[in-house]
Parts: C-alpha cells; structure tokens; sequence
C-alpha cells in the first residue's frame, strides 16, 4: 500500500480562537436533521467551534451562532428546518448579531431559494465544506471577507437587523473530509468514522449524488489512523460510514485499492476497537470477500443494514437499484449462510409512481421471508432534480394506507425476531441510564438492539445481560451476577 498524501490540517489548528470582542460570536447551538452522516458532521461542527474558543450553548436563544445542519432527502426534514429558521428570525431581533448559519444537503439543493425566502440566514456550506464555516468566523474576527463570500440576503425584505452575509461554498469548491476535522463526540466510547463522501449510483428517486458529490475515499491509512487515536482515547466501538461504504476505494490509487474487505480486516486489527459496524452498503455491490470479512473478523458485528427500497423486480428497475428481488433474496440466502446470527435491518420506499398494489405486496412478501429485525419505513418524497420527481405521484392517501399497513408487518416480525432472544444472554456496550427508567441502564447488543436492563455498570463497559422481555424495538434484561465487567 503507497502512502497516502499529507492529511489536511484541522480548522482549529490553523485559525486562531474568535477575540471576544462585540459582534463576534462567543457561544454556538447546532441543529441536525437526518442520518448517521449529518450526526458526524455536526460531531465535527461542534469541535471545529470549540477549537475556534466557543462554547456550546442549550437552544437557539441562547447562542450567538445557530447552526443548522439540513437533510432533503425527503420533504419532512425541509419543512422541520424551514418552521425553525421562521422561529430563527424572531430570535435574532431580539439577539442583535446573532448568526445564523446553514449547511448540508439542503444548501445544495436549494441554495437560491435558502437566501431568497430566509434573508436573515448569514452563511451557507455544502456538506463537504464545513471547514469553509471556520473561516467565515476568522474572516469576521479580523473584520476581512471570507473566501470564496457571495451576496446573500434582501436588506430591505429581512429588515436592517436581519440582512444576511452572505457567505456559500458548495460541491463545486474543494471537498473536505469532514473526518479531518477536530470533533466533539456525544458518546465517549462510541465514535463515527467517515471512510467516504459522495455516490456514483443513478437511483431515481436520490439526490445524494447531486448535493453531496462523486464519491471520494479516504486512504486506508488515514482511516485506520483515526481508529487507532479513537481506540486510545477510549472508544470501543467504531461505525463506518459512506453513502455506499462498499465501494470504498475504487478511485484511490491501485497500489491503495484493497477492497472494502480488506479495509474491515485492517479496522479489526486495531488494538482497543472492540466492535466495527458499518453503515450503509449497497446490495448491487455486496461481494463475498465482504461477507467473508464479516464472519472471520472477531470486531465485526452481527448485523447489516442492507437497503431493499422495494420488492418488485419491476420497481426496482425503474428506480435504477440495479438488482432485481431475486438477487436480493439470494443474497440474503447467502449473507445468513455465512453468519447465522446476524440481525438485518433496511429501508423501504412506499408508494414509487407506477407501484402498483400487487407490486407494494410484493414488498410485504420479501418482508416476511427475509424477516427483519428492524426497517426504516418511509412513503415516496419526490425530490426537485431527480428522475422519479417528472414522473405520476400517487394520491397520498394510497401511500399511506400502504405505508401503515407495512409498519404493522415489520414490527411484527421484529417483535419475534426479538421474542427469539429472551432466555439468553446478551452482550451489552453500555452506553448510559435508560430514557425511559432512571433506575435502569441503556446500552445495545452486537445486533444493535437497544437493551434497558437492571444491573451497576459504567458507561463503555461491556456487560452480559440475561433477557427477560422483547418489544418490535427494544429488549428487557437483568445483568448476569458474577460475570466480568470488561
């Protein structure tokens, strides 16, 4: 393997904390909506501002920076962050100075219309340039004009309080990881680790390729390197994270390409890491070597999110998923072959146009022979830009009689999947107090299911856990007496 090229350095090394004077901002909020990905690059956001001298304030009123880290993969999440940024205004009237900033997917997708409809909003960044935020900041502190800065609000539609910056750096400036950031983690002994940006795939209905870029690999040093500081500072448990971490690598140099296999058997050799999972691989791209990797390495957990997004051969053409429901099925067949006690979960598009009710069954079909242990369940959001948005909507209503209909047989499999486990004992990553019973702890098996039990642990420790009861999304236990804490 070549080594790799110097790693960029960090915000906060490079830029000197924010002066206290009147203007600048000394406290920060950050907001995050949608998945595993805007979770690390808020993680990052936070310890970018932190290293720039800021601290992190509870709510919106109380910061001088308000940070929101946006999702457009379907409408909901729009329509969340536009209500908050209509409460944003409010806030910074009766807050002179304060900032508002936007970033993620949402900026790429609707950049004018960000600025146009909320001309308060200050600065906005793509997914892939969170580093560009810090700048803006030092740009303010030393009253200079941040790189790459473009107009941005109305003056006399925001009102003299609330003209925006504007600041706005996208996909079409330089990517950075956000990996390379400093970060501050919500959970001590559990961290993301960002192996890739971007995605190459054509799915009709996505517009990730569009507002998060061609994908782009981190060299296996680099990501190994991470892990390894990880695992000194603590961290037992590690998720690999990409829009489709299987086809990690493919553009790297060939010297650098060992395959997503080889990139999980290097993380499972780091000392400390006692468990890797990953998140979320592509089924049109899931080979043997990756399985084999699965079952072989001791860290690799027993559970895989695999993304069916429907059951019909036909529906999966036409969202251009590239397998058919045959493949799939067999690569389920082949997958529990190789780890028998693994714990599959997916998501699950309801209602595509043209799905047809023989076809929506058809879904509900591969749902009860596959069984799985959870699945993330969501009705047809047409998104500007994409394939699928020019193409017949189905009436709402249809949608959601379909959609509620699928819930009911997916937590029923899972509450049986469940039921399987009680009378066992489970391994538990401790991870706090249960939120539902201060008197009990939380913490999540290698299948990922979150376990609420009775026992005297701290966070971080691994535990063996007896399970007396199961719902569709959690399980009930009692720590084992005598068994080592580790």
């Amino acid at each position: 393997m070549s080594t790799p090229p110097p790693a960029r350095q960090p915000v906060a090394s490079s830029i000197e904390p924010v002066p206290g004077a009147a203007g600048h901002p000394q406290s920060f909020h950050v907001v995050t909506f949608g998945c595993q990905m805007n979770a690390h690059d808020s993680e990052r956001i936070r310890g970018m501002l932190g290293g720039l001298g800021m601290t992190e304030a509870e709510g919106h009123d109380d910061a001088d920076l308000v940070v929101f880290n946006t999702c457009t993969i379907r409408e909901k999440p729009d329509q969340k962050l536009f209500n908050q940024l209509d409460h944003a205004k409010g806030t910074k009237r009766r807050r002179p100075g304060q900032l508002i900033a936007v970033g993620g997917c949402l900026v790429e997708a609707q950049k004018q219309m960000l600025f146009e409809q909320f001309p308060w909003v200050d600065v906005a960044f793509g997914p892939g340039q969170i580093h560009e935020l810090g700048g803006y900041l030092a740009g303010r502190s030393g009253n200079a004009v941040a790189s790459g800065a473009t107009p941005g609000g109305d003056a006399e539609t925001g009102g003299p309080d609330l003209q925006g910056g504007a600041g706005y750096w996208g996909i079409g400036d330089e990517r950075a990881f956000a990996a390379e950031l400093p970060v501050r983690r919500e959970r001590a002994h559990q961290a993301w680790v960002q192996i890739s940006m971007g995605c190459n795939m054509k799915c009709a209905y996505c517009i990730v390729p569009s507002v998060r870029g061609r994908e782009k690999s981190r060299p296996c040093l680099a990501i190994v390197a991470e892990v390894q500081r990880l695992a000194a500072e603590g961290v037992r448990e590690v998720t690999l994270l990409g829009q489709n971490v299987n086809s990690w690598g493919r553009e790297l140099p060939v010297a650098d390409r060992i395959g997503f296999a080889g990139l999980l058997r290097a993380v499972d050799a780091v000392e400390g890491i006692e468990r890797v999972r990953y998140t979320s691989p592509h089924p049109a791209h899931m080979r043997d070597d990756v399985i084999a990797a699965m079952a072989e390495c001791p860290t690799v957990c027993e559970q895989l999110h695999l993304p069916l997004q429907s059951g019909s051969t036909r529906v999966l053409k036409a969202m251009r998923r590239t397998y058919s429901r045959e493949r799939f099925l067999e690569l389920v067949e082949k997958i529990r072959a190789g780890i028998p006690d693994i714990a599959l979960s997916t998501d699950i598009i309801v209602g595509f146009p043209g799905e047809t009710e023989a076809e929506f069954l058809e879904t509900v079909d591969v749902c009860e022979r596959v069984r799985f242990d959870g699945a993330y369940t969501f009705i047809f959001s047409p998104r500007s830009g994409t394939e699928a948005a020019a193409l017949p909507d189905l009436p709402h209503a249809v949608k959601q009689e379909r959609l509620e209909h699928l819930i009911g047989v997916v937590r029923g499999i899972a509450k049986e999947r469940h039921e399987a486990r009680i009378g066992t004992v489970q391994e538990v990553l401790v991870e706090g107090v249960s939120r539902t019973n201060a008197e009990r702890l939380r913490g999540r098996t290698r299948q990922n299911t979150t376990v609420n039990f009775a026992g005297s642990a701290p966070e971080g420790s691994l535990v063996d856990v007896h399970i007396v009861h199961a719902s569709s999304e959690t399980l009930l236990g009692r720590q084992v007496e005598d068994a080592p804490i580790r």
